[in-house]
């Protein structure tokens, strides 16, 4: 008999349900028993009718009963029973073993923030740009007024080549200062460097073929090619960049960032470029091009772009990580409209496409004016900083016991040591003197190259004055 507990705070058609359930489950309500009628069972419980009427509908709904005009409401063959804590497996589903990645993101974090966690008072961080309460107030400013306008459009399925309005503001902001003049379908917005590396390996590569990169270069390049199982072979650095003659024969593909170099910091020479060119129209293959911070140079305007002399051929990728925020998330890439299109279709099966109110933000932030704004005044903070990096490595006498590349652009340099130096030691001494540094070693894939690359985007003139000094009574 189902009872009502009047103490019990559940509603009481939920307080029969339950006491049903455990009937049918424990056994006590045995498969094939006929049940009473709503209206004979509601006046032996004292309730209305239709409250049993509830009860029975869930029952039903829930596959605990089954129901027929004439033969009524009876337990539906029940074979299953509520776990015992002796059938229940400890440990629930072995996870699989996927030692590729757990050594992938190791290295990845590594390379992103040193092996050790400790706190460092002066941090030379090649991975982040500048920010202040300034550009805090400006993208509050625009989340504020753009996610205000009422269009009920923003909330629904987006587009899975991104914002239109957003891939209008990178179209016209890559023609006026990179010298990039394409159809809007041919860009597609993504998450990030890695993101949009991932895209292209399964829109435009198939498993197993082969892909060059730079050595050393950007980590998370070759660890996504690797985990989509393509075979990288890496392409030796030196002081005119890639060596193009050293490019696997077989490569589908080649990953440069020819403005400034990931890792040394040397710009690609003339020659070079225009022999890398030649060889992927020739064979043909892909080059993806990697400008993730040309815009910060330091003697002249940005170089052109590969994608502007090779455009059938080439992937342009641009990032807001290193113009803005790492947080925003949004990057483009930037192809011919076949294989942007074969990238929006991956984009659209398997992430559907961007959060929307972050690319509403960043386009209202373009539109209005705020990020030439931004640009132009980083600009100043980062020559300001790059020039009191150089002057300390040279006053210091760094500048010449150990090679210093990368100066002309970007937020990084290079103090390059001999190939036999102890670098890790070098980074670990100085982390208990309150500098971290990032060993060149990280960013090396077969390459025995030494030595330490320096951000100064984060570090103000007067930390990068003291930071750099700590350096050289170490390393002197």
């Amino acid at each position: 008999m189902l009872k009502i507990n009047r103490d019990d705070n559940r509603p009481i058609w939920q307080q029969l349900l339950d006491q049903a359930i455990h009937n049918i489950t424990t056994g006590k309500w045995p498969p094939g028993e006929l049940l009473l009628p709503s209206r004979e069972l509601a006046q032996l419980v004292g309730v209305s009718r239709s409250t049993i009427q509830i009860v029975y509908e869930e029952l039903y709904s829930r596959g605990y009963t089954v129901t027929s005009r004439r033969g009524g409401t009876r337990v539906s063959d029940w074979t299953y029973r509520p776990l015992s804590s002796e059938a229940a497996s400890p440990q629930g589903p072995l996870q699989p073993e996927l030692p590729m990645l757990n050594t992938t993101v190791g290295h990845l974090q590594t390379w992103l923030r040193g092996k050790e966690n400790t706190h460092a008072f002066i941090d030379f961080s090649p991975h982040e740009p500048y920010l202040d309460d300034h550009f805090h107030k400006l993208w509050r400013q625009s989340f504020v007024q753009a996610t205000g306008e009422p269009d009920l459009a923003h909330w629904a399925y987006g587009n899975a080549y991104g914002f239109v309005p957003l891939r209008e503001q990178i179209q016209r902001y890559l023609s006026l200062t990179r010298g990039v003049h394409v159809h809007i379908d041919q860009i597609i917005l993504t998450s990030g460097a890695q993101h949009s590396i991932d895209l292209i390996a399964q829109a435009l590569l198939h498993e197993g073929e082969t892909v060059s990169v730079e050595d050393p270069g950007f980590p998370a390049a070759w660890m996504a090619m690797k985990y989509r199982r393509m075979q990288v072979a890496p392409v030796p650095i030196d002081e005119h960049g890639l060596q193009v003659d050293r490019i696997h024969p077989q490569s589908k593909l080649v990953y440069v960032t020819p403005s400034h170099q990931c890792a040394t910091g040397v710009i690609i020479s003339e020659p070079r470029r225009q022999q890398l060119l030649h060889l992927a129209a020739q064979r043909p293959f892909w080059i993806i091009e990697d400008d993730y911070d040309s815009e910060f140079r330091y003697r002249g305007e940005p170089l052109p772009t590969l994608f502007s002399q090779l455009p059938k051929n080439t992937l342009y990728m641009m990032s807001f990580s290193k113009l803005v925020a790492p947080g925003i998330r949004i990057s483009a890439i930037v192809g011919p409209k076949a294989a942007i299109r074969q990238i929006a279709k991956v984009q659209e099966l398997l992430y559907r496409h961007l959060p929307i109110m972050e690319q509403v933000t960043l386009a209202h932030f373009i539109e209005h004016g705020h990020f030439i704004r931004h640009m132009r005044r980083v600009r100043n903070v980062y020559r300001r900083r790059h020039e009191a990096m150089t002057k300390m490595i040279s006053a210091t006498g760094l500048g010449q016991h150990f090679t210093l590349s990368g100066v002309e652009t970007g937020l990084h340099m290079l103090l390059e040591a001999e190939a036999s130096f102890d670098e890790e030691a070098v980074a670990n001494q100085a982390l208990k003197h309150g500098v971290r540094v990032y060993p060149l070693s990280t960013y090396c894939l077969e390459s025995k190259r030494k030595g330490w690359v320096l951000g100064f985007a984060k570090v103000d003139e007067a930390a990068i004055e003291e930071g750099i000094y700590r350096l050289s009574e170490m390393l002197l």
